[in-house]
């Protein structure tokens, strides 16, 4: 565990190196929340809700949805990276898990992230808009553990993706379907309130809605106790069953895998 805690740190520590480049990561996501902000509240006019959803709900989803979406964010580049160069042959050499080292890696890149992006984003937008409070005590710490979860559904949904390259010269297009599938399917650009009920149907079916949408709805207060352990029940099985996919392809691409040169 400790060698998996050296990577986290080093991450972290990497990340504090480019200054410049998480201050335009915060500026980055704060424009994207005002644009939509605006979006909605010309929507809305002089109008209190929308089929029951309020601005101050549209607001606490953008907020949380792109806060997160700024601290979760996964390299989907790692191992295509290490197998373009040829350094994965020796990546394999080392005494630690590959894939556990990505995710140490991410996790420490993600606490930065938490620390520098995701809080200051959250204090502009408590003080600037009409973002709502969680429902009580109960649902912000089930917050925090779906919001956990989702992360780890978005991980997986990367780790799973960036198998493929074993067998893909370039995943780039795999990578942009993901990342349009997750913004829109999530939550994250449009709120899942106003999809057609066919499509919020459908979405329940995949792993998309676990990643952003939940732990909002777990905040707002809009499930019962049961449903909530419920929807992170849900998050678990989504993060065991893609992660046990991954692994699978893990295993073949590395009997498939031919490195030259060096």
């Amino acid at each position: 565990m400790l060698k998996y805690l050296a990577y986290a740190k080093k991450a972290f520590l990497g990340r504090s190196a480019y200054r410049f480049d998480h201050l335009m990561g915060i500026l980055s996501t704060c424009l994207q929340f005002f644009i939509f902000y605006e979006i909605y509240r010309a929507l809305y006019g002089s109008g209190d809700s929308v089929d029951g959803i309020t601005m101050s709900m549209v607001t606490t989803n953008f907020v949380l949805s792109l806060g997160l979406g700024a601290m979760f964010s996964p390299d989907d580049y790692y191992l295509p990276r290490r197998i373009w160069d040829g350094s994965i042959s020796t990546e394999l050499l080392r005494p630690i898990s590959f894939p556990g080292r990505m995710i140490a890696e991410n996790v420490g890149a993600s606490c930065f992230n938490l620390i520098f992006k995701f809080v200051p984003v959250l204090l502009i937008a408590i003080f600037t808009t009409g973002m709502e409070k969680p429902a009580g005590a109960v649902s912000m710490i089930l917050f925090i553990v779906s919001a956990l979860l989702g992360y780890g559904v978005l991980w997986t949904i990367s780790f799973l993706v960036q198998m493929t390259s074993f067998w893909l010269i370039n995943i780039w297009s795999l990578i942009t379907i993901k990342d349009v599938l997750v913004n829109v399917c999530s939550g994250k650009m449009i709120p899942l309130w106003f999809m057609p009920v066919w499509m919020t149907g459908i979405l329940r079916f995949t792993p998309f809605e676990a990643i952003y949408f939940t732990p909002v709805q777990i905040y707002l207060g809009q499930l019962t106790m049961p449903e909530m352990l419920t929807k992170c029940a849900v998050q678990i099985v989504w993060i065991v069953i893609l992660y046990l996919i991954g692994s699978i392809l893990w295993k073949q691409g590395q009997k498939k895998l031919i490195v030259q040169g060096g």
